[in-house]
């Protein structure tokens, strides 16, 4: 099996040593390059392209979070978890409106570390637990938007209904019921709205509605 490739990124050297050393000690999964702040990680993944970046969110020069939509412009095959001892508000929805696939804090176990970066390389968005609780109780308080949002235009009608429905944080199976469609309906739909908008997974669909 192919290791999963990753690059840290992160201002303080010390903590780049101690997640090298982690996650070498890893099967299938391999440290190709560090940096010490966006620049040199733009510089860096575009060398070694790695399947997966850890990214701190305060770094001199260039934040995590211009880091992330760079990357997400640039190297969009590139997942990016990032790897922060802030939990707040703007960073966590900046960094998932960015285009990260994963946001963890620096107090999370090394089991979670490890697991996170093979999750991520499959394609999966991974939210630390307090980060998750974080982030449910905010969209919970923001409204969907009534108006048209960005997009809203190549989506079918009743695209846009499922749409605003996981928006406002409905499960597949509630959605079914309450369109009288199967649950199969409902997924097909929620994929098509995701590749129209081009977005990754539910949670940047639920931020893109709200605003």
């Amino acid at each position: 099996m192919t290791p999963v490739r990753v690059v840290l990124v992160d201002d303080q050297a010390l903590l780049r040593q101690g997640l090298r050393k982690l996650l070498e000690v890893e099967d299938g999964i391999e440290v190709v390059g560090e940096a010490a702040d966006g620049y040199e990680a733009l510089r860096v993944i575009g060398d070694r392209r790695p399947h997966v970046a850890l990214v701190d969110m305060r770094m001199p020069g260039m934040n995590g979070v211009e880091l992330i939509v760079r990357l997400a412009a640039e190297h969009p095959e590139v997942a990016v978890v990032v790897l922060s001892t802030f939990d707040e508000d703007e960073f966590i929805f900046g960094a998932l409106r960015g285009g990260a696939t994963g946001y963890l804090l620096k107090d999370c176990s090394p089991e979670d570390l490890v697991a996170a970066v093979h999750r991520v390389s499959r394609g999966e968005t991974v939210l630390g637990s307090p980060v998750a609780a974080r982030l449910v109780a905010e969209l919970r308080h923001l409204p969907v938007s009534p108006v048209a949002f960005r997009g809203q235009e190549l989506l079918s009608a009743r695209e846009v209904e499922v749409a605003r429905m996981v928006a406002a944080g409905a499960a597949n199976r509630e959605i079914a019921a309450r369109l009288f469609i199967t649950e199969g309906t409902v997924k097909n739909h929620v994929s098509s709205v995701l590749r129209k908008l081009g977005l990754r997974d539910r949670i940047q669909l639920a931020l893109h509605l709200r605003h």
